[in-house]
């Protein structure tokens, strides 16, 4: 249905441009309104991601052109936010990294090239591989898939038609049915909206399963300027109560580390910091109730 012709916008290019504007914003409200019936689907496929991530594995985008730069978009941002490691992110973009700023539409056709790029990733069974297609029937993304299924690899497919073959081969399907697009085939309005979006709710949700937000705060956040060495610096003093002064001192002493900082202002010794945290699996709140239980 994305490649489908409507009839009401035939004559778009003649319109006002008040009157396209404001056709293409009606557009983006369709699209939200078609990702409700999807967000159980979601929030499962988030459960299950976090699940296998806690210790090992990895988060591994597949796509091609819109579809697949979405990905990559998603998943860059993940270190940043919740200091999600760079080894543990893989990319399979049709056509290669050029294809980020340099359209590839014939990469899309390579069924075998998505088998490779996954084989060359060294899939496992600890993976989660996520195949973005707005067709849901890009022979390159159904390649990956197929192939990161066949290693035992956790698959979720995200498409916007339905009873296509990457929902069908994927573990855990997303459908967001956008149906045909303003721009007859142009998938990165409606249908690359609703991808993004479902990207953003996936991918936070799994960190936040794997207890990298406390209370609301990117407690995992990369402190790598000074603006967010500040939010920071406000981040601890509101968990721990402390002073603004001890905040900074803690944070440095942490080596910018958040968590660690917050068991440094609660009087613990970073080695101490340290071992909480590791007997808590990294998680915030584990962390301060083993605090809670010694007394302190």
């Amino acid at each position: 249905m994305t490649e489908d012709v409507n009839q009401r916008f035939s004559d778009f290019d003649q319109w006002s441009t008040q009157n396209m504007v404001e056709a293409m914003y009606e557009g983006q409200l369709v699209a939200l309104a078609a990702l409700k019936g999807s967000l159980k689907d979601i929030a499962a496929a988030a459960d299950e991601a976090a699940r296998r991530l806690r210790h090992e594995g990895r988060l591994i985008y597949v796509g091609a052109g819109t579809s697949g730069r979405l990905g990559v978009q998603d998943g860059v941002e993940l270190g940043p936010t919740f200091g999600w490691p760079l080894n543990r992110l893989v990319f399979c973009l049709a056509g290669g990294p050029e294809a980020m700023t340099i359209s590839a539409e014939g990469a899309e056709d390579i069924y075998d090239q998505g088998v490779r790029d996954i084989q060359k990733a060294k899939v496992g069974k600890n993976d989660i591989v996520i195949g973005i297609a707005a067709s849901g029937e890009t022979p390159y993304t159904l390649g990956a898939i197929k192939e990161a299924r066949l290693r035992g690899a956790m698959t979720i497919g995200i498409a916007n038609n339905a009873d296509t073959n990457l929902l069908k081969e994927s573990q855990y399907p997303i459908l967001a049915e956008t149906g045909s697009e303003l721009i007859a085939g142009s998938t990165r309005m409606k249908a690359g909206t609703t991808q993004k979006v479902i990207l953003n709710i996936l991918s936070t949700a799994i960190m936040a399963k794997l207890g990298k937000i406390y209370k609301g705060l990117m407690v995992d956040m990369v402190v790598s300027n000074k603006k967010l060495e500040n939010r920071a610096i406000n981040m601890i003093r509101d968990i721990t109560g402390c002073s603004l002064e001890k905040s900074r001192s803690s944070l440095i002493c942490a080596h910018k580390n958040i968590k660690l900082a917050v068991l440094i202002s609660l009087g613990e010794s970073l080695a101490d910091s340290k071992n909480i945290l590791q007997e808590a699996g990294e998680n915030l709140h584990k962390a301060l109730t083993i605090l809670t239980l010694k007394g302190k």
